[in-house]
C-alpha cells in the first residue's frame, strides 16, 4: 500500500508551483520529482498534479513516500538502546567502544549494522541515515533519520544551530572563567593524518562551555556545539590546556577511566513532520557515574 505525506499549502507560500514547491520548501531533488511523477506520487487536492499548477493557501499536497531500496549496510544481529522513535526519525543511545557506522577496517559491529537488522527483524528496509557522529569511545546520543526528506531537514537544522547537542565531558584542572567559548578554527593536524588541530587554516569551530561541578585537580563540564568539527570537544579543551580525562589522543592515558570522560548527553531539535519541540537525554554510563562519585570524595 502507498504511503503519503500530507503538507497544508500557507499563504507565505501561495503562487508557487508545485514544482517550486517540492524543491524550495521540501528539498526534492530533480531525481526525486521525476520519480515521484512516473509513480503518480505528487496529488494536489486529491489529484494528481500537474508540477507547473501553482497552490494557494489552503490547497492540500499529497507527496509519495519513496520506499528505500537498500540499508547501505550489512545488517548485523546485536543489541540496540532506543532513546525515541516515531515514523521519521530514531534516537539511539550509543556505548562506549562501539563505531556510530563503518569506517575504515571496521565493516561491522557498529551502531548502524544492529540498527539496520532492527529494521530488518521488522519488516522495514530504510536506509541507515546517521545525523552525526561520534567518537568510539564517546557515549551517548545519536540520531538516525528514516527518510531522506528528515534528513534533509535535520541536516538544516545542524548547519543553522537549531539541532543542539549537549555533551558531559570531566577534564583535568579547573577552566578559567568556568563558563564561556572556545572560538578557534580547526583543520587536519601538520604531522599526524588521524589528527585534528587548532590552527589559522581550519574551519571555525565554536563550542560554549558550563562548569557543573568542580574536584581538587578536575571539572565536569557542559558543552554545547555550535559547529560539528571532527574531534571538536577534545582538540577545544586540549587547546585551553584543559583536556579531557583519560584522552589518550589530545591528553593521556588516566587509571581513572579507560577512554575519554565524554559523553552526548542530549540532543534537541523542531520535528521536522509536527514542528514540534523535541529533546531528548541519553543517561549517563555507569563508568562515567563511578568516576563523578570518586572525585566526589
Amino acid at each position: 500500500m502507498k504511503k503519503f505525506q500530507t503538507f497544508r499549502i500557507t499563504e507565505e507560500h501561495q503562487g508557487l508551483t508545485v514544482e517550486q514547491y517540492l524543491k524550495s520548501i521540501l528539498q526534492c531533488s530533480g531525481r526525486k520529482i521525476q520519480k515521484l511523477t512516473r509513480a503518480g506520487g505528487v496529488r494536489l487536492n486529491k489529484r494528481n498534479a500537474y508540477l507547473q499548477k501553482k497552490i494557494k493557501s489552503g490547497d492540500i499536497l499529497d507527496v509519495l513516500v519513496l520506499e528505500d531500496q537498500f540499508f547501505g549496510v550489512k545488517p548485523e544481529p546485536g543489541s540496540i538502546d532506543i532513546l525515541f522513535e516515531d515514523p521519521a526519525l530514531i534516537i539511539l543511545y550509543k556505548p562506549a567502544g562501539m563505531l556510530v557506522h563503518p569506517a575504515g577496517q571496521t565493516t561491522g559491529g557498529t551502531l548502524a549494522n544492529y540498527l539496520a537488522e532492527y529494521f530488518r527483524e521488522n519488516g522495514e528496509t530504510i536506509t541507515i541515515r546517521p545525523l552525526h557522529r561520534l567518537d568510539r569511545d564517546t557515549t551517548g546520543c545519536v540520531v538516525f533519520a528514516k527518510d531522506a526528506r528528515t534528513q534533509s531537514e535535520l541536516e538544516k537544522q545542524l548547519q543553522d544551530g537549531r539541532l543542539k547537542r549537549k555533551y558531559y565531558a570531566v577534564v583535568r584542572g579547573r577552566i578559567e572563567p568556568p563558563s564561556g567559548s572556545v572560538d578557534a578554527p580547526i583543520g587536519p593536524h601538520p604531522t599526524l593524518p588521524n589528527r585534528r588541530a587548532v590552527h589559522d587554516q581550519g574551519e571555525r569551530a565554536l563550542t560554549h562551555y558550563n562548569t557543573i561541578k568542580t574536584f581538587e585537580n578536575y571539572s565536569l563540564l557542559e558543552l554545547t556545539l555550535e559547529t560539528g568539527r571532527t574531534h571538536q570537544i577534545r582538540v577545544h579543551l586540549s587547546s585551553r590546556g584543559h583536556p579531557v580525562l583519560g584522552d589518550r589522543m589530545y591528553g593521556k592515558r588516566s587509571s581513572l577511566i579507560p577512554r575519554q570522560a565524554l559523553h552526548a548527553r542530549s540532543v534537541s531539535f523542531c520535528h521536522p513532520a509536527s514542528g514540534k519541540l523535541i529533546e531528548i537525554q541519553a543517561p549517563v554510563p555507569p563508568d562515567l557515574e563511578n568516576l563523578i562519585s570518586h572525585l566526589s570524595l
